[in-house]
């Protein structure tokens, strides 16, 4: 094999078993070609439940993380690796489960005051009766897994009826969910790239909600570089999602989700530590953008490539 670069063998870990496989394929395939085309060594390797014999037998010296979802994004991976002594591209153990897990960030954002929406917690032994009673901010509500990606399980409601048919949704991905005060505007995104912001994009779905389809839909949702937001809120967007991926301990690439209400008030609603990585996702709209072309951000992303422990 040609070796460049001086990185030896490269290994995206691409696919895995949740339910974001189709995805994080996607995103594998875009990154390999990328490091394939700059010279690099690269084989690409889809993360089964054999995942240890394969890294064994690869012999690799670098992962490159394209896995979506959980036992891939949540530090599951990445415990791995940091046991078999593979440096690897992104976030860390800790800062990845907490990333993945919607209600442990709500709890980081708010201990370091991160504006973000009301919410509260239902167990798994909890129903529509139990998510009543918590309620104290009025319909619309999100309800959310408390630990999937892409927006699978999420639906907002706006009423009793559809609040007890959504918890049946939400509860085929997790047993806690996240009842989500709704917050009318706009919603943005914030691309982090080894520290440092890149330009705001705006989502504006034609559904007017940003769920699986309108991210994965070819024409379904316009995104606007840079975001319509006022000059003071996009300052507080680049310092809350800021303030977001240091607090959770993110490293390299990662994304901050984000929206803005009527009188462009910034709430943060997550943190993406593995954000969609093919050449028409948001990080590479916000990176090309800045002048940062694909192949170039994907090898940003894998110089950045470390053991954490």
């Amino acid at each position: 094999m040609k070796r460049s670069k001086g990185q030896g063998n490269i290994g995206v870990l691409m696919g895995g078993v949740s339910a974001e496989r189709e995805i994080s394929l996607r995103t594998g395939e875009a990154i390999t070609k990328a490091l394939m085309d700059r010279g690099y060594d690269v084989c690409s390797i889809d993360v089964g439940y054999d995942i240890a014999e394969q890294l064994i037998s690869k012999q690799l010296r670098v992962a490159f993380i394209a896995l979506h979802g959980r036992f891939g994004e949540d530090g599951t991976i990445q415990g791995m690796l940091e046991i078999m002594r593979i440096p690897y591209t992104g976030s860390g153990v800790l800062a990845s489960a907490l990333s993945m897990d919607k209600i442990m960030s709500k709890r980081i954002f708010t201990a370091h005051a991160i504006p973000t929406p009301a919410s509260h917690i239902l167990q798994e032994a909890e129903g529509v009766e139990e998510a009543l009673e918590k309620l104290d901010f009025s319909f619309p509500v999100v309800v959310k897994p408390a630990s999937e990606g892409s927006t699978i399980g999420v639906t907002v409601v706006h009423n009793r009826k559809g609040l007890a048919q959504a918890i049946e949704q939400a509860r085929r991905y997790d047993h806690r969910l996240l009842l989500e005060e709704y917050i009318k505007g706009k919603e943005i995104t914030l691309g982090v790239l080894n520290g440092q912001p890149l330009p705001i994009i705006e989502i504006a779905p034609k559904c007017g909600f940003y769920d699986y389809r309108a991210k994965y839909t070819k024409g379904e949702t316009e995104y606007i570089l840079p975001a319509r937001i006022p000059p003071k809120a996009h300052e507080e967007a680049e310092r809350s999602g800021l303030k977001a991926y240091e607090a959770l301990g993110c490293e390299g690439c990662a994304r901050v989700d984000m929206m803005t209400d009527e009188k462009a008030d910034i709430f943060v609603l997550e943190v993406n530590s593995m954000p969609g990585m093919t050449e028409t996702s948001l990080v590479p709209k916000a990176a090309q953008f800045a002048g940062i072309d694909f192949p170039e951000l994907v090898e940003r992303i894998l110089r950045g490539a470390s053991l954490k422990a």
